[in-house]
C-alpha cells in the first residue's frame, strides 16, 4: 500500500493507550495498525501549511514570507507572555488573536523526561500532553486568557523545567513524581493576578503509548539529508515514530513536507 500527502502533527485519541492517526489528504492512516510493520518513508518535495505552496519550509511547517506574516507564527504562540489581546492590541491580525488569546488556558505539570510546567488552552487537554510524551500531566491553574498563563509559566519556570529532553523522552528513562506534590510546592511562586484561578484539587492524568521496544540510543532522522528510510515501526510516543533499529521520526518537526509513505 502507498499513501502520498503533506505531514502535519498527528491526531491523538486517548484511550487505555493513545490511538494516533496521519491525516494524509486522501487517505486518513490509523498509525497504531502499522506497529510490526516494514515502512517506507520518502521524501517528495514541500508545501507550506499556509500558502500551500511548493516553497522550502521554514519554520513550524511554514514557509519563510508565511512565518514572518500570519497571525499563527506570531512570538505570542511560543511566548504566550507576550500575548495583548486582552488590552485590544494587535500583533498581526487582532480577530485572529482575541480568538485564540481570549478563551481558557491551563497552566500545567507534565513529566516526560522530568517534570515541566507548559501552557494550553483549555480545549487542547490532553492533546498537549499525548505531543510532548508526558505519561502524566495535572492541571495546575485554569486562567481566562493566554496572557495570565503566560505569565504564569514565566514565574513557575524559574523553579522547574519548561523544556522536555526528548532523547530521554523516547528511551522512557523516567521517573514517576507526584505532581500532587509539585503542585503544593509551586503554588507560592504563581502571580498574584492568577492566584484565583489556582486549582486546589484534582488528579493526575496517566498516559499510555503504543510502544513495543524503546531505543535506547535514539538518532533522528533527517528525511531531507536521507530522502528514503525504510524500517520496521515499533513504537509511537509523543509526536515521535520509533523504528527497530532506533531510527526516530518527529512527524511534527516535520510538518509540511511532502512524504509518500509504503507499507
Amino acid at each position: 500500500m502507498q499513501y502520498q500527502g503533506v505531514l502535519r502533527k498527528m491526531m491523538t485519541e486517548i484511550g487505555d493507550e493513545v490511538h494516533y492517526y496521519l491525516d494524509m489528504k486522501t487517505d486518513f492512516l490509523n498509525m497504531n495498525q502499522l506497529i510490526a510493520k516494514e515502512v517506507t518513508l520518502s521524501f517528495v518535495s514541500y508545501e507550506c501549511l499556509h500558502c500551500h505552496l511548493e516553497k522550502k519550509i521554514y519554520r513550524q511547517g511554514y514557509c519563510q514570507s508565511c512565518f514572518f506574516d500570519i497571525p499563527q507564527a506570531a512570538d505570542w504562540i511560543m511566548r504566550p507572555e507576550l500575548s495583548k489581546a486582552h488590552l485590544d492590541v494587535e500583533d498581526r491580525d487582532l480577530a485572529y488573536e482575541k480568538k485564540v488569546q481570549l478563551q481558557p488556558h491551563i497552566v500545567y505539570l507534565a513529566n516526560s523526561s522530568n517534570v515541566k510546567v507548559g501552557v494550553t488552552r483549555k480545549q487542547q487537554v490532553p492533546t498537549r500532553w499525548i505531543d510532548q510524551g508526558a505519561h502524566e500531566a495535572i492541571e495546575i491553574v485554569e486562567v481566562p486568557n493566554r496572557y495570565l498563563a503566560g505569565i504564569t509559566e514565566v514565574a513557575l519556570k524559574e523553579h522547574v523545567a519548561d523544556k522536555t529532553n526528548w532523547r530521554k523522552m523516547l528511551k522512557n528513562d523516567i521517573e514517576d513524581e507526584s505532581l500532587i506534590t509539585w503542585r503544593n510546592k509551586l503554588k507560592q511562586f504563581i502571580p498574584e493576578e492568577a492566584m484565583p484561578y489556582f486549582i486546589e484539587s484534582n488528579t493526575e492524568t496517566l498516559i499510555n503509548f503504543p510502544v513495543t521496544q524503546y531505543p535506547t540510543k535514539p538518532k533522528s532522522l533527517n528525511l531531507i539529508k536521507t530522502p528514503t528510510y525504510t524500517g520496521t515501526l515499533v513504537g509511537i510516543k509523543g509526536q515521535y515514530l520509533i523504528f527497530e533499529d532506533e531510527t526516530v521520526f518527529n512527524v511534527r518537526s516535520n510538518e509540511g513536507l511532502v512524504v509518500k509513505i509504503e507499507i
